[in-house]
């Protein structure tokens, strides 16, 4: 039921079950706010988004206060101003005064918040946190002294993704977020996501950065500084350079890179490519042997943990492939390393990555080659956009280039993998021809497509039909992880990315990001694969060369030893 109500002397159309903020913002009325967002439950905590409203006593939170017929609201009110200038000065009280060195310096909400109030001054005074830095996470830096108690990192960690890692600790002066027992964050259930570190409005919550590290190996004559760059980057890593949201950049990436010293850049797509012929042999093998079904794949890190922790019955499910920053950091330092008559120890490799979980891979003890680690430190998005400004590289005026062989080239499949339903996509394409011989006829897959947080596709091949699930974020994933431990699923291939749409919306992704902007990055991995020539990761010939020259056949021995995992149970604080 649609009823009008009078803001600021004006009618404008409110809906029934709306909350007072969701119907300003939806007629373009901008009310500020840092506790709420769109896709979590209101709590009003904040109260920046207080408005006033005839008949009411005191002033009401707007994001948590239902839209009521006959309304008259104020949202700039000067009694109203007053009120937000006084809260956002009671944050400021005992907040770090180091916004010229803070990672979100020029990026952070409430100093954007600060600056639209006109605060300009400190008012107030009150005593400053003396709360040390959590850095025991390979892929999160925790500082509770910039933490403003908003409860959005505590939200979307239990409503989006299901882990329920952080709390509200204590009570009132004394109140933090933590973890279970006031531990760190490595002995925590976190997955290492990041999407708490999108979340955040300050820097309470950052990735580990490692460009410090990764310019120390640069300034290393005695190293050989490889990167790989994953595809989702290509499409986002514009937004943090003044580019076009959506814009597919890899060719200046791959020239930043060379401008900046790498000494060879690789594109991790070919990885992904080898990744679905190795996931698709074995669903293969699984399929004629009736044996671990459904195949859950494992490319997704911390969906991974997820499952080491919470479902460890169901380990035996996940795929035994190495994740495609794992397979090139592991082919470089078995196969190509020798090639080029360098030492695998003098290699310095660099995988660039939206996902802050690959931080967390990267470290395992079972991610290593002849006692050298496949991939030696992990940047995000974020991290890449702060190395190419450190250089001085004009992204506006620069050539663009190819990615060096032997991983210069990855078909579209190998990009698909970036978004959610991409990869189940790219392994029935494949699939396909090892079962039949023949390609797909339409190569697009319709149902894996759909803008759901679960979507089921089936799909004819030959006699049988092929049966797949697909979930992006980890939200309700519970009922389907039951559904497949009591033998009620009858999917053959289950994939599961942890971040929501996949790797164009990784924890190390651009913050701040719209949904418009996200999905543009959407549409560029798409229209990729619209405009690729080669489609299938089969029918790559770059990946052929490195099967034929390396690896001789899919889940053969070579191929066993050099992309192969196997995970076990990771006890943790629930």
């Amino acid at each position: 039921m649609n009823f009008d109500i009078e803001v600021n002397g004006k009618n404008i159309e409110a809906r029934k079950g709306e909350t007072i903020l969701s119907t300003l913002t939806r007629n373009g009325i901008k009310v500020p706010t840092l506790c709420n967002l769109k896709e979590l439950s209101p709590t009003g905590a904040c109260r920046i988004c207080v408005v006033e409203v005839e008949g009411f006593q005191s002033l009401v939170a707007s994001c948590s206060q239902p839209v009521e017929k006959g309304m008259k609201i104020l949202t700039h009110s000067p009694r109203v101003i007053k009120a937000r200038r006084t809260l956002v000065e009671l944050l400021l009280s005992n907040h770090p005064d180091d916004c010229l060195y803070c990672e979100r310096n020029g990026n952070c909400e409430l100093q954007e918040l600060s600056k639209e109030l006109n605060i300009r001054e400190r008012k107030i005074i009150g005593r400053k946190s003396n709360l040390k830095l959590d850095m025991s996470s390979p892929s999160i830096v925790r500082d509770l002294a910039k933490c403003i108690l908003c409860g959005r990192c505590i939200r979307t960690c239990d409503e989006i993704q299901s882990v329920s890692t952080l709390e509200f600790l204590n009570r009132g002066s004394k109140t933090k977020v933590g973890t279970t027992m006031n531990q760190y964050l490595n002995f925590s259930s976190c997955i290492e996501c990041g999407q708490c570190v999108l979340t955040c409005p300050t820097a309470a919550l950052r990735e580990r950065c490692k460009v410090t590290e990764v310019q120390d190996a640069l300034n290393n004559d005695s190293l050989t500084v490889i990167a790989q760059i994953d595809p989702a980057v290509f499409v986002s890593l514009g937004e943090e350079l003044g580019l076009k949201a959506g814009k597919n950049i890899s060719g200046i990436i791959f020239a930043a890179l060379k401008k900046i010293g790498f000494d060879y850049v690789f594109d991790t797509g070919v990885a992904a490519d080898i990744a679905t012929i190795e996931v698709a042999t074995e669903l293969k093998t699984r399929i004629e042997n009736k044996k671990h079904l459904p195949l859950i794949t494992s490319s997704c890190p911390a969906w991974v943990k997820f499952v080491e922790q919470f479902y460890p019955e169901l380990i035996p499910h996940l795929s035994h492939c190495k994740s495609p920053q794992q397979i090139l950091g592991s082919l470089v330092i078995n196969h190509i390393a020798p090639d080029l008559n360098i030492k695998a120890s003098s290699i310095f490799s660099v995988s660039i990555t939206p996902c802050l979980a690959r931080k967390f891979e990267a470290q395992r003890a079972d991610m290593t080659s002849k006692g050298v680690s496949d991939v030696d430190a992990v940047l995000s998005t974020r991290e890449l956009a702060k190395l190419i400004r450190l250089y001085g590289i004009d992204t506006h005026n620069i050539e663009p280039k190819f990615a060096d062989p032997p991983f210069a080239t990855s078909s579209s499949s190998g990009k698909l993998h970036s978004i959610s339903g991409g990869t189940t996509e790219s392994i029935i394409r494949t699939y396909f021809h090892l079962s039949t011989g023949r390609e797909l006829t339409s190569k697009k897959i319709n149902e894996v497509r759909i803008n759901s947080s679960t979507k089921n596709t089936e799909i004819k091949i030959g006699k049988e039909t092929v049966s797949a699930t697909i979930a992006n974020g980890i939200t309700n994933i519970h009922q389907l992880m039951s559904s497949i431990i009591s033998g009620e699923n009858g999917s053959h291939l289950v994939e599961v990315m942890a971040c929501p749409g996949g790797c164009i919306n990784g924890g190390g992704q651009p913050t701040g990001a719209s949904e418009k902007e996200i999905k543009a990055r959407l549409k560029a991995i798409y229209e990729i694969d619209d405009n690729e020539t080669i489609k299938q990761s089969h029918n790559n010939e770059v990946v052929k060369k490195i099967y034929h020259s390396y690896i001789k056949e899919p889940r053969g021995e070579n191929a066993l030893k050099t992309f192969g995992i196997k995970y076990s149970k990771r006890e943790v604080l629930t």
